[in-house]
């Protein structure tokens, strides 16, 4: 299949900046390996533009390099030859070559991996917003992409009130991971539940979905892809990390506790054996590069922060340090096969019943947009010391709706719906709204079938 999946609606916006007559300047962000580099390079193929990926190196050896890229890309010579070393003036003299070079022709100007690129020089974005304002938007002859991975320095020094580049964006592109029907593009050979699997094993992320083999089982992938040394998949968890941060041990620890069912700051200095008030650092890193997130109960009432509930978000992450992380010496020594079916495989369909959770959350607003609810919404889950609740909808419209998820066998429809209606009954519902039930299961039983407010996998898959 082709390596690029979706991302039309993407592409059509950067295709129309392009098309106007005007200057565009759009931050592309989103977690690493979520598909913002090939979006790019994508959109750039067929067109006049410079991409440039930022490094971890001085800046003065950047400059050299993206003067280089700039000439070859828009073949202009003299660029390469320039005995420039600050950014101000390299990003001002490759739009100016290039305007007399093609007058009239949009130039798209992409730096990737921005992040780097201004730890490196942070004089880099005052330097953009003077070209910017001085002249690439009256131009109207530059299409500027700022791409980063690190999702809370985008928003803070590119799109925050505290950047010189504030209120200068077009438009912007936070790229999210595909959703659970757009991931299932990529593996047509597979059943709605392998597709299901596979999806809370990687996610939506192209590059990990590519991956996995639908010619093959489930299993065998997870033992070839998460669980073989020699897997990409296998190294990516580490990689990820070092990629991002200094010292990678205290964040496995912390990853390492919460995938254990640590989830309370607490909880997690307590397993981690790192002190509470050290742990906000970890937590606001790993949650900036989309790896954890921070979940309180939905209710409708104020948030406390004594609430707080810590979840791995990434599912290979959550993955690796479920199974592959307290498995590693076992992995070396009793083998692939043996380590999977003593160790992995039993928990195995609980950890699946977890991942089916957040489907169902995600599947709620496809639910709602069928349904025609045209209020606002909140989509989460509830929980206290008497219950917990697997899918809230919380609406403007004064209705909230509530939602078991069973993805093993169910024997007793009746039993299941009598649960969910004690657990209606903990339920803090301090707008008054009123309350509606639903049902989620992989295999919808026979005495379900046409039931109003039960769902299968199958009709969430078919959910559009």
């Amino acid at each position: 299949m082709d390596d690029f999946v979706g991302r039309a609606k993407e592409l059509r916006l950067l295709a129309s900046a392009v098309d106007s007559a005007h200057s565009a300047f759009i931050p592309i962000y989103g977690r690493r390996r979520v598909g913002k580099s090939e979006l790019i390079l994508k959109f750039m193929t067929g067109r006049r533009g410079v991409y440039y990926v930022g490094k971890q190196s001085p800046p003065e050896l950047q400059v050299r390099e993206f003067l280089r890229q700039a000439s070859n890309a828009l073949g202009i010579p003299v660029l390469a030859e320039l005995r420039i070393d600050d950014w101000s003036r390299a990003l001002a003299v490759v739009v100016e070559q290039s305007i007399m070079a093609k007058p009239g022709a949009k130039l798209v100007l992409a730096l990737d991996e921005f992040q780097w690129i201004a730890a490196s020089d942070p004089r880099i974005v005052a330097a953009l917003q003077e070209c910017w304002d001085r002249d690439w938007k009256p131009s109207g002859a530059v299409v500027l992409l700022l791409c980063g991975s690190y999702v809370g320095f985008m928003e803070r020094e590119v799109l925050g009130r505290s950047s010189p580049l504030f209120g200068r964006r077009t438009a912007q592109i936070h790229l999210q991971p595909f959703d659970y029907r757009e991931a299932a593009l990529f593996h047509p050979r597979w059943s709605p539940v392998d597709q299901a699997k596979a999806y809370f094993l990687v996610g939506g992320l192209p590059q990990y979905l590519l991956c996995l083999d639908d010619g093959r089982s489930i299993d065998a992938n997870i033992r070839a892809n998460l669980l073989d040394d020699f897997a990409p998949l296998f190294h990516e968890p580490t990689f990820l990390l070092r990629e991002e941060v200094r010292e990678v041990a205290p964040y496995h620890a912390v990853l390492f506790a919460i995938a254990s069912g640590s989830h309370t700051a607490g909880e997690i200095a307590t397993a981690t054996g790192l002190p509470e008030r050290n742990l906000h650092y970890y937590f606001d890193q790993l949650v900036g590069l989309g790896y954890v997130r921070r979940r309180h109960p939905l209710d409708g009432g104020p948030r406390n922060s004594k609430q707080v509930r810590f979840i791995v978000d990434d599912p290979l992450l959550r993955f690796y340090f479920r199974f592959v992380f307290p498995n590693t010496s076992a992995l070396k020594s009793a083998g692939v096969s043996r380590t999977f079916a003593d160790a992995i495989k039993p928990s195995l369909d609980a950890w699946y019943g977890e991942g089916f959770e957040r489907l169902c959350r995600e599947a709620l607003p496809l639910i709602y947009s069928r349904e025609r609810v045209d209020a606002s919404f909140e989509i989460g889950e509830f929980w206290s010391r008497e219950t917990q609740i697997d899918v809230v909808g919380l609406r403007a419209d004064n209705w909230t709706d509530l939602g078991e998820c069973k993805w093993g066998p169910i024997r007793s429809p009746a039993s299941l719906e009598a649960e969910l209606a004690r657990k209606v009954g903990l339920y803090r519902n301090p707008q008054g709204a009123s309350l509606n039930k639903r049902y989620f299961a992989r295999n919808k039983p026979s005495s379900r079938v046409d039931a109003e407010g039960w769902y299968s996998l199958e009709d969430l898959y078919a959910l559009t």
